[in-house]
């Protein structure tokens, strides 16, 4: 049988309340950001150094670009996935040990930020523009740092530490 107050006890112990602060924080630090690129390079590049250019781009797909597509039915299905695997991993949040929660916490804050914006604005937008002459990776935002970061550290976790 469930037992309601103990799953009430798990979801709000201290440093879980911790978590939720980090995920507000790096969900916080993304809006401002993304709103400021918005607000001031809808048409312009902003040239920052020889390696990197601000560039605001919509991205209708997954991380990085990666399936967008002009289809309404392909995207709210990535939205509906997008939004499971948030859940997923705020369940695994709940349940994981101290370092897990903070590398959770970082992956859904980032997370967040991007699932926000395909609500809001029915695309994510990308502006971090890093290039060596010719070549340009894909464009990016501060949501895909995070998001990309948390994997880093849970995947070297998982195969260095035991």
């Amino acid at each position: 049988m469930i037992d309601l107050k103990e799953i009430k006890n798990k979801i709000f112990r201290k440093e879980n309340l911790y978590c939720l602060i980090i995920v507000l924080f790096i969900f916080s630090i993304d809006r401002y950001l993304k709103i400021e690129i918005i607000k001031n390079f809808s048409e312009n590049t902003f040239y920052v150094n020889d390696f990197v250019n601000f560039d605001l781009i919509w991205n209708t797909g997954i991380g990085f670009g990666i399936f967008s597509s002009n289809s309404q039915l392909i995207y709210n299905l990535f939205s509906c996935l997008i939004f499971l695997v948030i859940i997923f991993l705020i369940f695994y949040l709940i349940r994981s040990d101290k370092n897990e929660k903070l590398i959770f916490s970082i992956i859904i804050g980032g997370a967040i930020g991007n699932f926000y914006d395909r609500l809001v604005y029915k695309a994510v937008p990308d502006f971090i523009d890093i290039h060596f002459a010719n070549f340009h990776w894909f464009t990016f935002n501060v949501a895909d740092i995070f998001i990309t970061l948390g994997v880093i550290i849970y995947l070297f976790k998982g195969f260095f530490i035991k």
